[in-house]
């Protein structure tokens, strides 16, 4: 698998990241792009728009928003949700905080954090916060969106394994993350991002 990044960013520039780029955001989608290394032209193009989306634009993994008191009240078994908490294997008093949402995309829940350490080969049920770090977001990303940890559903089940996605497509790709919320706007980017790798001859 190879690409012209140069090509790429340039691309970027003057399309869905442009027209200027920071550091940050260039090495961020140098992580995706290298954990998607071997992935469908389609799929790359919409891990990348979904990235764009979930970060605000940065290209860096995010912690959710809220603090303490939401991730108690939303994730702790003494919170406003216990039988949903532990059910999602968040089981002692601080879990609720400790396993917020990290990463490109949200991972939250203990249990969700020892799957994806264990996919990943490390330890992120004892140490959540790697989740935070480029190379291992870009890997949940990636595994999360091909086996569908998130909603059920996964990019083969909405994208082409050859050839480029379609704007239709590409909206109907928001399922495997959050239902159809922002998805035509996700579409648009996953569209600009396509052309920006096929700039960059990804192969």
């Amino acid at each position: 698998m190879t690409l012209n990044r140069g090509a790429f960013f340039d691309a970027c520039r003057q399309g869905v990241m442009g027209p200027s780029l920071d550091q940050g955001e260039v090495s961020g989608a140098g992580s995706i792009l290298d954990a998607m290394l071997g992935a469908p032209l389609a799929y790359t193009a919409y891990a990348l728009a979904t990235a764009w989306h979930e970060t605000a634009h940065t290209m860096q993994p995010v912690k959710e928003y809220g603090g303490p008191r939401y991730f108690h009240r939303m994730y702790d078994p003494e919170g406003a949700r216990p039988k949903l908490a532990k059910a999602n294997g968040n089981i002692q008093p601080g879990d609720g905080v400790k396993y917020c949402g990290r990463g490109y995309v949200q991972l939250t829940w203990r249990s969700n954090y020892r799957r994806a350490g264990g996919k990943l080969g490390i330890d992120l049920e004892g140490h959540p916060d790697l989740a935070l770090r480029p190379e291992v977001a870009a890997g949940i990303l990636r595994r999360g969106m091909e086996e569908g940890w998130f909603t059920g559903k996964a990019f083969e089940h909405f994208l082409p394994h050859s050839g480029v996605g379609s704007r239709d497509k590409f909206i109907q790709s928001r399922r495997i993350i959050n239902g159809l919320d922002c998805a035509a706007l996700i579409a648009t980017y996953a569209l600009q991002f396509q052309d920006a790798l096929l700039a960059g001859a990804w192969s």
